[in-house]
């Protein structure tokens, strides 16, 4: 990994923290210990101001796909590549494309440089179609943010874990507040009786 210095632009040291690190957060311990400390909290609020709008544009995308994915929920999703969104998805009809799969479908090839912002946790298993988070596996995704955990029993973290069992980093609960507001309505709500 590069060192960075403090000569260096913003722009070039949050794209690094974004889409260079590995799964441990050790590494990005390693590369703010580079950077001087007074920047650090101005950097670290500008890293999370550029990840809510990334995941603010997820869930501008999974407003769209109301009505026609009933009964599924209304999911989106963004692809990011170097700070850009590269492609955007949202849950299509009954049997079509998952938010996941549309923003694959626009791009080529494997995605180790590109992360992917989800408001809602990956589906683990085939129903009408193929699981989105096996999917991001097999696409090689680098990162993958979630605003909601799946309250599927189905699902229930189990997308998360096939994510997390390929060495994939995943954070969950980026901007979970709003993504319930727009997805509770739909979700599957489980008794406790």
């Amino acid at each position: 990994m590069a060192q960075v210095t403090h000569q260096q632009s913003v722009r070039p040291f949050l794209t690094e923290v974004k889409f260079d690190i590995d799964s441990s957060d050790r590494n990005l311990s390693q590369v703010l210990a580079h950077y001087p400390t007074k920047h650090l909290t101005q950097l670290q609020l500008m890293l999370h101001e550029s990840l809510k709008h990334f995941m603010e544009q997820a869930l501008i995308e999974g407003r769209k796909a109301l009505p026609e994915c009933l009964p599924n929920p209304p999911v989106g999703c963004v692809l990011v590549r170097a700070d850009s969104i590269i492609s955007r998805g949202y849950t299509n009809a009954p049997g079509k494309h998952h938010a996941e799969a549309m923003a694959l479908s626009q791009v080529e090839g494997e995605l180790s440089d590109v992360t992917a912002f989800v408001t809602l946790e990956p589906c683990s298993f085939h129903g009408r179609t193929p699981s989105c988070a096996l999917t991001l596996v097999e696409r090689k995704i680098g990162a993958v943010y979630v605003a909601l955990l799946d309250s599927d029993p189905r699902n229930l973290g189990k997308g998360i874990d096939i994510l997390k069992a390929a060495g994939i980093p995943v954070m969950v609960g980026l901007m979970s507040e709003e993504a319930k507001q727009d997805l509770s309505p739909y979700l599957l709500h489980l008794s406790h009786n």
